[in-house]
């Protein structure tokens, strides 16, 4: 295997900049992750693990979406909101403390400092475990040689990660508007903001500048939010954001943005006109990342909206070609990603010939205050599949931290079950503690736990998680 030299070749706001140099014309390798994301890394340092050459060509900072400008600093960014809330709620335990405004740069500043460090500890992780990491941006040549900075790499194995980025509309002043990645380069909190958007990322980020003192409004096309969610869960969501003052504009369809001398205005498909916005961001969904690799050199298919397309195996229609992660379109969690990737390499490298991820009954978070938890089959998904066999067990009630608060958000939780033993095939949660409480319950799920099981389970009291184990 040819050897390359990796050295930093400068640095930018704290972050190293680096070029390769290639000893040979062609470097052969076992496995060639394209993608230094969470799920390329953890695939190719299970491959090197099996003892296989591996390598990850990335040309941004490594961790990918979810380390840099998503699941990790979001996290910051929600615990700060829920600080936030707290000092809100704190005169109701007794506490005279003002609410101070939140020092938006300061935030960032430490924000990004643990960032850094994280992208630090991964590219030692990559050496440690011997994974060549080669800095540039990789085309494909044909199904097993890749260009990277004029020289080539090649593999029986390719994987593609790259991930995804987030998606604009295609609509006149489109470029005026921010996106999520431009949401962590914030240096400055914005007054007044739109956010634009009905999903998880829309909502998360509307939270986050609700709680930090932005006066935002979010637009949605429809009337509630977390389509793709359990339908109560974006109802209830709507109507704590309603109860604390956010402002939600419905069945808003963006034709426009215009700049104007008080700010950024957003243009309705029915010319009605929102205006004086210090941003306006897009939260509308995310694209596969491909459109630089030339896919068509190899012969990999995709959907119509770029996916590459995979099998349960993680293998597209090219053998020897493999995609993991966002890329695929198949549920884009950063978990997700990275059990796609080692059970990928656990297939290809250490013997595990059906090692394969299940896709089905994978747990998710999304971080609103309230935060929601879920897992499996809404009550429509399962009426559709088991009809009248499926029975929901749902209550809703404050929790006992806002026994003495003036405001009273409502927690709720369903559980969906289906047949005579009642297995549980859904769990749905939306209140405080649901993000950490949701990861046990899930467990049982998984282990095909009935609402018997639940029932017998003793009560952990006082508690929300409680409420799971005593519906009737």
């Amino acid at each position: 295997m040819a050897r390359m030299i990796i050295r930093p070749e400068y640095i930018i706001g704290g972050e190293a900049h680096f070029t390769t140099e290639f000893t040979v014309s062609q470097a052969q390798y076992d496995l060639v992750v394209i993608g230094g994301g969470s799920g390329g890394l953890a695939c190719a340092q299970r491959a090197a693990q099996y003892g296989a050459s591996a390598a990850v060509i990335e040309s941004g900072r490594l961790g990918g979406t979810c380390v840099n400008v998503g699941c990790v600093p979001k996290k910051i960014m929600w615990n700060a909101a829920g600080i936030a809330q707290a000092l809100n709620d704190a005169a109701a335990y007794g506490f005279g403390a003002a609410r101070s405004e939140v020092d938006w740069a300061a935030l960032k500043l430490r924000r990004d400092a643990y960032i850094l460090r994280l992208n630090e500890i991964y590219a030692r992780n990559l050496d440690k475990r011997n994974v060549e990491l080669i800095r540039g941006s990789a085309n494909f040549v044909d199904a097993h040689t890749l260009t990277v900075n004029g020289a080539r790499v090649s593999a029986p194995h390719i994987v593609i990660a790259t991930g995804g980025q987030p998606a604009r509309p295609h609509l006149p002043g489109q470029e005026l508007g921010l996106t999520s990645d431009d949401f962590f380069a914030m240096e400055q909190r914005p007054e007044r903001v739109a956010v634009v958007g009905s999903g998880y990322i829309a909502c998360e980020l509307f939270d986050a500048f609700c709680k930090l003192g932005s006066d935002a409004e979010l637009f949605i096309r429809k009337d509630t939010v977390l389509n793709h969610f359990e339908p109560t869960l974006g109802e209830h969501l709507l109507h704590e954001m309603r109860e604390r003052g956010a402002t939600i504009n419905t069945r808003v369809i963006p034709a426009a943005l215009l700049a104007e001398p008080d700010g950024t205005t957003l243009v309705g498909a029915d010319g009605h006109r929102f205006s004086g916005y210090d941003a306006v961001l897009w939260a509308i969904g995310r694209d596969p990342n491909v459109h630089s690799l030339q896919l068509a050199n190899a012969g990999v298919a995709q959907d119509m909206l770029g996916h590459v397309i995979t099998n349960e195996f993680q293998d597209t229609n090219v053998p020897g070609i493999h995609a993991i992660g966002d890329v695929t379109g198949r549920i884009p969690l950063t978990p997700v990603a990275i059990a796609a990737g080692r059970r990928l390499s656990d297939r290809l490298f250490g013997g595990q010939a059906g090692s394969r991820l299940d896709y089905t009954r994978i747990p998710t978070v999304v971080f609103t205050h309230p935060p929601i938890g879920s897992i499996g089959f809404s009550e429509v998904a399962a009426r559709v599949l088991h009809g009248d066999a499926v029975k929901v067990y749902a209550h809703d009630f404050v929790g006992l931290y806002h026994a003495v608060t003036e405001q009273k958000p409502r927690s709720a939780m369903r559980l969906v079950c289906v047949g005579p033993e009642e297995k549980i095939v859904g769990c749905h949660i939306i209140g405080d503690g649901a993000d950490e409480m949701l990861q046990g319950f899930a467990v049982a799920i998984r282990m095909g736990a009935t609402k018997r099981d639940f029932d017998d389970t003793v009560a952990i009291h006082p508690t929300s998680a409680e409420e799971l184990v005593t519906m009737r």
